[in-house]
């Protein structure tokens, strides 16, 4: 995923009437351009878009993302009622939604769904048992202990192959157990309270909530302490270990592999073991007490779906404490995302016949070949690479795959059960089903057809294992796109996410990868060299980025997200001007086509974030916040510099402008 999933203060209507294609609206005109593009852009946006209570940021995603929610809300509400005249996949969807906005029914079940997991857990005695509650518990979606699935061969593309990683921690990221700076001091005591609060609502007494919560906290601070960072967990080099099953016992000779993989009915004889050191770290807690961590695994992930206390208790804590949300989001909110979750592609058909029109797909689909044509000309052009290396680029863009707007095909759920009064069940059952269908692709033929968000996501992404850029129909709308509107702010906008996603096949990570999908280096090491010399020129300028507080961003760890900001809205400008070579846009709004294609890039980055929140993203999230996607990327630019007037010395003119593509 490749976008974050980061709503909009006019409606929709609103904008479609707007000729320009921008938000007038959200200019501050107070502010100059080049000195603060984003505040310029922004300013007014953000001072009548304050965050709602039940939100850690707002943006236009949001906005947009919220949109599209009342829509499935709509769509769900029907389907809820029950009738003969439904179809199988309306009553799923309408079903599930239905016990999820039945709270008095999971009041009244109380622990009773997850009693006899809790008790199982207690009656585990020896490797044989553990493994297989292990097992058991990953196949409806709990996690624990480390992470095991199906995922494409990097080293031959054509197969998909058993898949081994870390995991088993709770909190965001391995570092909120290690730092020891005093915030990150104070979150690990809040969450030491919140497991002693949640084990004594699950009936511990105080003494024995005690108990298990620091037994949980040495468990998964052992874990995360051989856990790799997340800088390091973006080299595709790094994650492609291939091991025998004999290797991966020696690894870990104290877990019983042959019982965990029987348990999930799953025969290999080699997987690729993407942290072997994790994995050998982690033998190192077996011999101890685990059934109080795999009890709260347990109760971690059924929370949101238990009584009020836990609902409450889990919001205080992941919610407000770590993200600065004051208030509970609406229950229909929290319900219309776990059906889209667990049945997204029954949902999102549905989405898709309601709010997603076949031009806008015909549209993106030609400004996706209009950038890929920009693409291969920037290519030709760049002065730092070799020949060879600027052929086998092209050969790989010329395989990139375009998926826009919904899968050709859709998935059957026929086979999940779903009832009304049983909401704990039916997550248990959805989760079942999409793990079990994962598993089963083990030792197949890759399919590239499918899709990893669903139609409704406001997001897009890039996968460098399958060379393709997927668009799903949700983020096609409003402020991104605009079916009849200016075509200068429709590439400043959809057409920058389009070369967003083009870059990723050749940023950081997906330059490793060729255009069949293999992990292979196909470039020269005096290309390989002055690349990494561009990519460590945006590393260090986004380094120096603060977040909040004394917080700076990771310039490593959002080195792809950056570069592709940086090469996408450049691709995005070349098809603007050569669109402009061949007719005229007028000025609009005061505006000329080159400004409102930057002011439309800028609008959709539009924020108001929580220092909590910047704070978390900060350190885990590879995008960067949306003020540093806009002057960050357009500090770096010349054409924009032209199109305001900027000069050198003002803040939107870097004296040391970096660029890779």
């Amino acid at each position: 995923m490749r976008l974050p999933a980061i709503l909009f203060a006019a409606s929709a209507a609103a904008f479609a009437q707007a000729p320009t294609g921008i938000d007038l609206g959200a200019i501050d005109r107070a502010a100059q351009p080049c000195n603060d593009f984003y505040q310029y852009a922004c300013g007014t946006w953000m001072k009548n878009n304050p965050i709602p209570a039940d939100q850690a940021g707002w943006g236009r995603f949001n906005e947009l993302a919220d949109r599209n929610r009342r829509v499935l809300r709509t769509i769900l509400e029907k389907a809820a009622v029950d009738s003969s005249a439904r179809t199988p996949a309306e009553q799923k969807i309408g079903d599930a939604y239905a016990s999820c906005m039945d709270e008095k029914t999971i009041e009244a079940k109380g622990l009773a769904p997850i009693r006899p997991e809790l008790d199982r857990i207690l009656r585990i005695s020896g490797k044989q048992a553990l493994a297989e509650e292990v097992a058991r518990l990953q196949s409806y979606g709990i996690s624990a202990l480390f992470r095991f699935g199906s995922g494409q061969d990097s080293k031959d593309a054509t197969k998909t192959i058993a898949q081994l990683g870390q995991g088993g921690i709770s909190l965001p990221d391995r570092d909120y157990y290690l730092k020891t700076d005093a915030k990150s001091v104070e979150i690990r005591a809040k969450y030491l309270a919140h497991l002693r609060k949640m084990f004594e609502l699950a009936g511990r007494t105080p003494a024995e909530a005690e108990g298990d919560a620091k037994s949980v906290m040495e468990v998964e601070t052992s874990l995360a302490k051989v856990s790799m960072d997340r800088v390091a967990l973006r080299d595709p080099q790094k994650r492609y270990n291939m091991r025998t099953v004999a290797q991966l016992v020696a690894l870990a000779p104290d877990f019983d592999w042959s019982t965990y993989m029987k348990t999930l009915g799953v025969s290999v004889e080699s997987l690729n073991v993407s942290a072997p050191d994790f994995i050998q770290g982690m033998n190192g807690i077996l011999g101890g007490n685990l059934k109080p961590y795999l009890a709260w695994q347990v109760l971690n992930t059924a929370a949101p779906r238990l009584p009020s206390a836990f609902v409450k208790q889990d919001f205080e804590f992941f919610s407000k404490t770590l993200s600065g949300i004051e208030v509970m989001p609406e229950r229909w909110k929290t319900c219309s995302l776990l059906v889209d979750r667990g049945l997204g592609e029954a949902l999102g058909q549905k989405y898709v016949e309601v709010a997603f029109g076949k031009s806008g797909k015909e549209r993106t689909l030609q400004m996706v070949g209009e950038i890929e044509s920009e693409m291969a000309e920037d290519i030709l052009a760049i002065p730092w690479m070799s020949e060879a290396t600027k052929q086998q680029s092209l050969a790989k863009l010329k395989l990139v795959a375009n998926k826009i707007g919904y899968p050709d095909q859709w998935r059957d759920y026929s086979s999940v059960k779903i009832t009304r009064d049983d909401l704990l069940g039916n997550v248990s059952r959805m989760d079942a089903f999409n793990y079990r269908r994962m598993l089963d692709k083990i030792g197949r033929p890759l399919d590239k057809s499918e899709w990893s968000m669903t139609p409704p996501t406001v997001n897009a992404y890039y996968s460098p294992a399958m060379n393709n850029i997927n668009f799903p129909a949700g983020i096609l709308q409003p402020p991104f796109y605009f079916r009849d509107g200016d075509e200068a702010a429709n590439y400043g906008a959809i057409g920058a996410v389009v070369g967003h996603e083009l870059t990723h096949g050749f940023d950081d990570q997906g330059r490793q990868y060729d255009g069949e999908g293999n992990l292979r280096d196909w470039w020269t090491p005096e290309d390989a060299k002055a690349f990494q010399d561009r990519a460590d020129c945006i590393v260090n300028e986004y380094s120096g980025f603060v977040a909040s507080g004394d917080v700076k961003l990771n310039g490593r760890l959002t080195l792809g997200e950056n570069g592709a900001d940086n090469g996408g809205i450049r691709l995005a400008y070349m098809a603007l001007m050569d669109s402009l070579a061949k007719h005229t846009l007028s000025e609009m709004g005061g505006y000329t086509p080159e400004q409102r294609f930057f002011l439309a890039y800028g609008q959709i980055w539009c924020q108001n974030i929580r220092d909590e929140e910047a704070r978390k993203q900060a350190l885990t999230n590879p995008h960067s916040l949306g003020r540093y996607r806009v002057n960050g990327v357009l500090q770096n630019m010349p054409e924009f510099q032209k199109a305001f007037g900027c000069k050198t010395g003002q803040p939107m003119v870097s004296p040391n402008a970096c660029r890779v593509w």
